[in-house]
C-alpha cells in the first residue's frame, strides 16, 4: 500500500510540474506580470524566478513591459509551467509561447534580474548564465554599468521604508541630535520647522 501511496505522489508532482495548456494572454501588468484567461477563469500570474524593474524606476519599469507586451501581445496562447501560489494569491509560473520561455527571454534581453531567492524550481544554472551574458552585453538594466541598475526587490524595500519614515510623527524632544532634526525636515517633516524659517527643532542646538 505504501509503495502505491508513493508512486501517486510522485505522479502527482509530475503533473504538477508540466506545463498547462490552453490559457491566453488578456492583459500585462508590469515587466513580470500578467493577466491570462484559462477556460471561464482570469487569473494574474507572476512570472517566476526573475524580478523586472518596477514601473516607476523610469526607464527601466516601462521598458520591461513593453518588451513582454511585445513577446505577449493580447489573444497570445501560453502554457505555465506554475510553481506555487504567492500571498497575493497569484500563480507563480513560468511561461512559454511559441517563442519559447518568456522568462528566459526577459533575463536574456536585460530586461529584469534573477531572483536567486526563488531560483529552486527553475533551471538556475540556465538563467545566471543568460544574466551573465547581458551584463556582460550591457543590454537594458545592464546598460548604466556592469553593476546594473538598483534591484528591485531593493527598490522596493527602500520605497517602503520611506513611507513608513514618512507616515510617523516626531517630536523634537524624541530626535536625537539637530543635525537629524534637520535630515528629517529634508524628507518631508516640515512641521517640525514650526516657525517657517529653514530650521527645524531649533531647541536642540
Amino acid at each position: 500500500m505504501s509503495h502505491l501511496i508513493k508512486r501517486t505522489a510522485l505522479l502527482l508532482i509530475a503533473l504538477w510540474s508540466l506545463p498547462a495548456s490552453g490559457s491566453t494572454i488578456i492583459s500585462v501588468g508590469d515587466g513580470d506580470t500578467i493577466r491570462i484567461r484559462d477556460g471561464s477563469e482570469k487569473l494574474t500570474v507572476r512570472l517566476a524566478c526573475i524580478d523586472a524593474p518596477e514601473i516607476s524606476q523610469d526607464p527601466y519599469g516601462e521598458r520591461s513591459r513593453a518588451f513582454l507586451k511585445k513577446m505577449l501581445p493580447l489573444g497570445t496562447k501560453v502554457t505555465l509551467r506554475t510553481q506555487t501560489i504567492d500571498r497575493y494569491g497569484r500563480s507563480v509560473a513560468e511561461v512559454f509561447a511559441k517563442n519559447g520561455n518568456i522568462n528566459e527571454s526577459i533575463i536574456e534581453q536585460g530586461h529584469g534580474f534573477v531572483y536567486r531567492r526563488y531560483l529552486s524550481k527553475c533551471n538556475g544554472s540556465r538563467y545566471l548564465s543568460l544574466e551573465r551574458q547581458a551584463q556582460k552585453l550591457g543590454l537594458g538594466v545592464w546598460s548604466t554599468s556592469s553593476t546594473g541598475i538598483q534591484r528591485p526587490w531593493d527598490y522596493r524595500k527602500n520605497k517602503r521604508s520611506a513611507s513608513s519614515n514618512s507616515r510617523r510623527k516626531y517630536r523634537c524632544k524624541e530626535i536625537v541630535s539637530w543635525n537629524k532634526a534637520q535630515q528629517l525636515l529634508r524628507q518631508g517633516h516640515t512641521y517640525l520647522d514650526r516657525d517657517n524659517d529653514g530650521e527645524a527643532c531649533e531647541s536642540l542646538r
